[in-house]
């Protein structure tokens, strides 16, 4: 087998195998979550929603990075398909917090199920205790460049590797 055989990953090139694990993560996650708002981002501020004390949807905003008028697009479609409902915030009336609903929780339940599957899927090549292994590793690493670059934007990262463009709806275009 030759370097250039197509299953053959570039030797220590860890651009091109996150490249290629992020850009399957994302086709498959988004093509399992299409019943979920938002897909693979829906996932993700549903799953933040979910953790400990409701944060506010600034917060939210900012700890993935989205564009505060495009979160609050995105929490309308959430809202409207009864997985999360903001509440106003008894501190400072002018925030709003968002939590998960019943339903929010049940479908998150099932879409971490799935999101699991797929990442099973995805790292299959890997011994059980290497997945666990890369799981882990890439979340210290993860965590490690936030905190030491916080405007990485990961949504923006994503759509490079992937070649997709992100393409939120004019609020005109939302009236339905």
């Amino acid at each position: 087998m030759n370097p250039t055989t197509p299953d053959r990953a570039p030797e220590h090139n860890l651009g091109w195998s996150l490249a290629v694990l992020l850009r399957r993560w994302h086709e498959h996650v988004e093509q399992a979550l299409t019943d979920l708002p938002h897909g693979s981002r829906g996932y993700h501020v549903l799953s933040i929603a979910a953790e400990g004390e409701a944060p506010t949807q600034a917060c939210l905003a900012d700890r993935l990075l989205i564009d505060r008028s495009v979160m609050t697009y995105l929490l309308d479609d959430l809202e409207a398909a009864d997985l999360v409902r903001r509440r106003v915030d008894p501190k400072d009336r002018r925030a709003r917090r968002v939590r998960p609903t019943d339903h929010g929780r049940a479908v998150l339940a099932r879409a971490e199920k799935v999101v699991e599957h797929v990442e099973e899927r995805l790292l299959g090549g890997l011994a059980p205790e290497h997945r666990a292994l890369f799981r882990a590793s890439a979340s210290t690493a993860a965590v490690s460049v936030r905190r030491h670059s916080p405007d990485t934007d990961p949504c923006e990262a994503v759509l490079q590797v992937t070649g997709l463009s992100e393409k939120e709806p004019a609020p005109s275009d939302r009236a339905g």
